[in-house]
């Protein structure tokens, strides 16, 4: 038995293709028997004929596009899914409360799980930054003034506070045939690259690039101004969109994967900022680790995207002190119960449980591999 699930891509859930495993979530994309079943025994609010999956989310450690583990067989962070889970799902209810879009969650059976409804992405990793850090001061120290079509002006600090919240955009996956646009992942692009190549990046009309920063900023401001009440700063964060249908067969952007989680945000303690001092409340204070601990004496293999086969064997070949994942465990959790204001309930076997709640309520475990 053990609390941590590192592995999510072997459940015995029914289904005819492929299970799409990423960096931390796994997707099992549902039979359409099974899809149109659910659709109809719960009443989602979902076209006839859509498709259905389960996400699960493990507690697995990505950081610079790689996974970590740590000593003694610790093959992820504890509670890191289920904390990344619950922020996501306190912000998505909050924006449909708040009347700015729905998500692609349909059902939350379990801490770790998802029921999604099919969407298509927008092909943009839409990221909106109220302060000068990371990335962006690297290229600003270095003389780069011009962001993503955004001229920033002279005189910025690292970690100030910018003038007004910034949309820098990049590319989702490496895309192909667009004016401009280099053929690489994750590369800034402007607002007027995306006006000229809207139906590259999946917009249904040149209307729906407003309707999303519209989305981006409301969401951004949402969420900046509910940490704000818990002396928490929202400094910088990635949102993804997509397109489904409702019931009605009404089109609709909404918001997908996850938003204003540690993993997708930079997020500050207040206090210590106000006293002078940066305090990480996200991932990327365990990044920073790794590049300044000593513990890899050549940072460049983190930053360099041409030496990722080294990051690769680096993170395959080394396993962390543990204490440095229980460290992560107890920032991913602290957040999480600070945001979601209530403990959070940690699955003592979460493969288990995970296989009979989806047994028992969604009748989706294919009885010959459980």
């Amino acid at each position: 038995m053990s609390r941590v699930l590192a592995v999510n891509d072997d459940l015995p859930i029914r289904t005819d293709q492929p299970v799409h495993s990423g960096k931390v979530r796994a997707v099992y994309w549902l039979t359409a028997a099974d899809s149109q079943r659910l659709i109809k025994e719960k009443g989602y609010d979902v076209a006839e004929g859509a498709s259905l999956a389960v996400m699960v989310i493990s507690d697995r450690m990505s950081a610079f596009d790689v996974i970590w583990h740590g000593e003694g067989g610790l093959d992820g962070v504890p509670g890191k899914g289920a904390a990344l889970n619950a922020i996501s799902n306190h912000w998505f209810r909050l924006f449909r409360e708040k009347g700015l879009a729905d998500s692609h969650i349909l059902d939350i059976p379990h801490p770790l799980v998802w029921i999604v409804q099919k969407a298509t992405p927008v092909k943009i990793e839409a990221i909106c930054r109220q302060y000068i850090t990371g990335s962006m001061w690297r290229a600003y120290s270095k003389g780069e003034r011009d962001f993503c079509g955004i001229k920033l002006p002279e005189g910025l600090s690292n970690n100030q506070k910018l003038p007004e919240v910034l949309i820098t955009p990049s590319t989702k996956g490496i895309l192909t045939g667009i004016p401009g646009v280099p053929e690489v992942d994750d590369v800034n692009i402007s607002r007027a690259d995306i006006e000229k190549s809207y139906q590259s990046f999946n917009f249904t009309s040149v209307e729906h690039i407003d309707v999303y920063e519209r989305l981006l900023k409301e969401g951004f401001q949402v969420i900046s101004e509910a940490l704000a009440q818990l002396d928490q700063i929202f400094v910088d964060t990635k949102f993804e969109f997509g397109y489904v249908r409702d019931k009605a067969g009404g089109s609709k952007l909404i918001y997908m994967d996850e938003v204003g989680t540690p993993d997708s945000s930079r997020i500050w303690d207040g206090a210590s900022f106000r006293n002078g001092k940066v305090v990480e409340e996200s991932k990327e204070g365990f990044r920073q680790w790794l590049l300044t601990s000593g513990h890899f004496p050549d940072p460049d293999i983190m930053l360099n995207k041409d030496r990722m086969e080294e990051r690769k064997a680096l993170a395959r070949d080394n396993a962390l002190p543990a204490s440095v994942l229980m460290d992560a465990s107890a920032l991913y959790v602290g957040i999480a119960e600070k945001i979601v204001g209530q403990k959070l309930k940690l699955s003592e076997n979460p493969k288990e449980e995970i296989i009979a709640v989806l047994d028992k309520e969604f009748g989706i475990i294919d009885p010959e591999r459980a």
